[in-house]
């Protein structure tokens, strides 16, 4: 069964891991002496049962009511498997939330229909960064509609004014869906609720399992990309090892070593140490060529040879976000590689409007339109071609200053 990941996005406090605890229960992926754990706290805390317990993994999150780092949890559901992340909401630990959302196969946000919590910045916030890692399918869950008496009126007043953001960012629709839900009562998440008669659309663990045996469209060109890592001995000679990030290599392909720009033909392949005709994408695979490669392959890219944008660029427009001030050198780092460069930013968005303004003033948690030059080329394509090839760390020193996705390569 494959397991899909899903990342849970969200202000803090609006119910996320109360959502994760109460899809544990309710379907049967957690244990009885889980659950009996979960309520022992509770009683301890001089707290009701709170299904958050369930899965938070330290005593310092149960007694703070914070969740203080990405944690993960998996359910099954009928023929689903979903690996939930839930990550921290709150500003400080956004890099947490980068890492977490990063590989996701669709976001569930939620929103807390509870009168003075509702639409937050950092709600904007996380849903401009999902799209911005390249997360596409969205479902939108409205909390805590228990609190609310279930009300038709806050429901909709959200999901108007969300839907108006989501089409600011560049996200349609068409690729979003909404749910009012109370994760503490359980209400539509695994059926239709009785307190939510006007609702009718599926609940949330059945739109969870719509997407995730939807078939995407498939967005891979079918070009080769093996993001290698360097090489190891074998027998008499050597073999290079990477990740199939697309296409499929096969023994007699043509292929081109990017940036070093070497010709070679694959000779022999070996998936899990034994020997293949081909490798596909998603598989790690050791390469032996017809020629022996004596310099440092790590960080590079195997392309097959007739791929025309398979080549190397050292400066390149980007959107990135900025969880630090910027200024003078840079460390990009790119795919196991560090190469030294320089950020210059052209126009400052504002993540909780999705406003554009002028270049100064670049303050934390502030996205731009940025121009990248680095010391030294690299195997680059647009994220929207390559989301391997087309994302970057940026580092400042030792300090972590942001990330971004390649918008176009200049110079080509």
């Amino acid at each position: 069964m494959i397991i899909n990941t899903v990342t849970l996005l969200g202000h803090k406090d609006h119910g996320k891991s109360t959502l994760i605890g109460s899809m544990l229960m309710h379907t049967g992926s957690a244990t009885k002496v889980r659950i009996n754990e979960a309520k022992m706290y509770s009683k301890r805390l001089g707290k009701a049962f709170e299904p958050a317990f369930i899965l938070d993994s330290f005593s310092e999150e149960r007694e703070g009511g914070l969740t203080i780092d990405t944690t993960r949890a998996q359910i099954k559901y009928k023929d689903s498997a979903f690996e939930l992340i839930d990550v921290p909401g709150h500003e400080e630990l956004i890099k947490n939330m980068i890492s977490g959302a990063s590989y996701a196969k669709f976001a569930i946000l939620l929103v807390s229909a509870k009168k003075d919590e509702g639409i937050r910045p950092q709600t904007k916030r996380h849903l401009f960064l999902a799209k911005m890692l390249g997360i596409s399918n969205f479902i939108i869950a409205v909390n805590k509609m228990d609190t609310v008496k279930y009300s038709e009126h806050r429901f909709e007043v959200i999901r108007e004014e969300l839907l108006k953001f989501l089409e600011k960012i560049g996200i349609e629709g068409r690729h979003v869906q909404f749910v009012p839900i109370s994760a503490y009562t359980a209400d539509n998440l695994t059926k239709n609720s009785k307190n939510i008669r006007w609702y009718t659309g599926k609940p949330l663990l059945e739109i969870m399992r719509a997407m995730a045996n939807h078939k995407d469209s498939g967005s891979s060109d079918g070009n080769i990309r093996i993001i290698l890592q360097g090489s190891m001995p074998h027998e008499t000679d050597s073999l290079l090892i990477g990740n199939v990030a697309s296409g499929e290599i096969k023994i007699g392909s043509n292929v081109k070593i990017v940036p070093q720009g070497i010709n070679a033909m694959v000779n022999s392949l070996f998936v899990k140490g034994s020997r293949k005709r081909s490798a596909k994408e998603g598989e790690n695979v050791a390469i032996k060529l017809d020629k022996l490669i004596k310099t440092d392959t790590k960080g590079s890219v195997m392309y097959n040879q007739d791929y025309a944008k398979g080549n190397s660029a050292n400066k390149f427009n980007a959107l990135i976000f900025i969880t630090k001030a910027i200024k003078g050198k840079v460390i990009i780092k790119f795919n196991g590689m560090d190469i030294k460069g320089t950020v210059k930013i052209k126009k400052l968005i504002d993540t909780t409007n999705g406003l554009e303004r002028g270049a100064k003033g670049a303050q934390q948690l502030n996205a731009a339109n940025a121009e990248i030059k680095l010391e030294s080329k690299i195997p680059a394509e647009p994220f929207s071609v390559s989301k391997e090839l087309g994302r970057f760390i940026i580092y400042q020193g030792d300090d972590f200053s942001g990330i971004g996705t390649i918008t176009s390569i200049i110079g080509k």
